[in-house]
């Protein structure tokens, strides 16, 4: 497959656009209509093509995008390359893959992080929160995690959707994996009350920290 080209990925998306794909994914902010396993197994043939991924990520098309970042080389990109293209990354599906599948396994990934937490721009702050979620859950040597809830409870409640959910989803990860801070992980959300009221489909979880945690912490427990 070393041969194929930009185009000839943008034709076989694009035969594979689904209306009713497409409705479900702009809900949630995705403007593209290609099934996500249907696009995984474009890049499970395609396996790992650097070139093309970047000539795939240039077209600016999210489905494009999303496979780009399923054939690329996470190492190959810079530092400063990576923070251009979350900046650039407008699609939530496309901002979290990003993160999830590139970033976090950049050797700038920390450098990375602490300066996207700082970061004026909420999207960017946000990716910020969720590599520093991230290391509360894997790697919390070195992290202030008193810090990071004072900054939870003073700037949570307010702060834009994407934000708040990335802020958010540290609280509960500091609750459920910190016992010295569940308590307080738990009373902030409790006192802010943030997505108490999120519609949660049978069977899932609820987002509001403290069900969160409690569940969670719940399962961690070993059966009697």
């Amino acid at each position: 497959m070393a041969d194929t080209t930009v185009a000839e990925v943008l034709a076989e998306l694009a035969a594979l656009e689904d209306p009713k794909a497409r409705a479900v994914n702009e809900k949630h902010g995705d403007d593209h209509g290609v099934n996500l396993g249907k696009l995984r197994a474009v890049a499970k043939r395609l396996k790992t093509q650097q070139d093309l991924a970047v000539g795939l990520w240039g077209t600016g098309d999210t489905a494009a995008r999303l496979l780009a970042l399923l054939i690329c080389r996470p190492k190959a990109f810079t530092g400063d390359e990576l923070d251009a293209m979350l900046r650039d990354a407008l699609a939530p599906k496309v901002h979290d893959w990003l993160v999830g599948y590139v970033v976090k396994k950049h050797p700038a990934v920390e450098t990375l992080r602490v300066a996207w937490l700082a970061d004026g721009d909420p999207v960017v702050a946000s990716a910020g929160w969720a590599l520093t979620t991230d290391r509360v859950a894997k790697r919390p040597a070195g992290l202030d995690l008193s810090a990071l809830l004072d900054t939870i409870a003073t700037q949570m409640k307010d702060a834009p959707d994407r934000l708040q959910w990335a802020m958010n989803h540290c609280l509960a990860q500091i609750g459920i994996e910190h016992p010295d801070h569940r308590a307080r992980a738990i009373a902030i959300g409790e006192r802010l009350q943030v997505l108490k009221d999120y519609p949660t489909p049978p069977n899932c979880t609820s987002p509001f920290a403290p069900v969160w945690i409690a569940e969670m912490v719940r399962r961690q427990q070993p059966a009697v």
